[in-house]
């Protein structure tokens, strides 16, 4: 007996549309009249629509199941497609590279963003603007360094970390509010003394009346 595995068959390009649909396009490359093809397409559009309904809440639904239509048939199906057939070689070619930002974080706690803000507002000119983005600067630092340290700071060891990251260029003046970590940090909600009050004097009671569950 002949076993017929899936390891054996030939690879599907997308597998979520499954066997059958691979199967079909792989027939209809072989229908010589246009017009059949043509049609035999638009069938399997379909089909394919209905095997992935979550698709049809993106914009261009059509045209990304057209575009699926030619990868599954390795773009070597001859119809006459309502959407410019994509260029095989853009499924291929490598994704670019990311410019991530070279160096070492000086404190890893406030991260790279925070180290970019200080950058962009150290060369502001001074106004109101520069004051509030150092206020809104300052007391993330705060945020950040308490919610990964898990322990309490002095608003001094903020200070003096923003004049080292500015390399001096940024101070905090007196009209600058840097907030308490209470404000800073959602505080969690303590439950409540009642119930479990009401439930210790339920069970008191019960053992006093010789009430049993069982």
């Amino acid at each position: 007996m002949l076993y017929d595995y899936n390891t054996q068959r030939k690879r599907m390009v997308l597998p979520e549309y499954g066997r059958n649909v691979q199967k079909m396009v792989d027939h209809i490359k072989t229908i010589e009249d246009r017009n059949e093809r043509n049609r035999a397409a638009k069938t399997i559009i379909q089909i394919m629509g209905n095997l992935n309904p979550h698709l049809r809440d993106e914009g261009d639904f059509k045209h990304k199941l057209w575009d699926h239509l030619a990868l599954i048939a390795n773009f070597e199906l001859d119809i006459d497609s309502p959407y410019p057939v994509p260029e095989p070689t853009k499924f291929v070619e490598k994704p670019r590279q990311v410019p991530y930002k070279q160096g070492n974080i000086k404190f890893l706690h406030y991260g790279r963003v925070i180290e970019m803000m200080i950058e962009a507002t150290a060369e502001m000119d001074e106004s109101e603007e520069k004051e509030y983005l150092i206020t809104l600067i300052v007391n993330q630092m705060k945020k950040a360094y308490v919610t990964w340290n898990r322990s309490q700071v002095a608003d001094e060891v903020i200070i003096n970390d923003l004049k080292s990251l500015s390399r001096g260029m940024l101070k905090v003046s007196d009209n600058i509010k840097i907030l308490e970590v209470k404000e800073l940090l959602p505080q969690t909600k303590k439950k409540s003394q009642g119930k479990s009050q009401n439930r210790q004097q339920n069970k008191h009671y019960s053992k006093k009346k010789g009430y049993s569950r069982h």
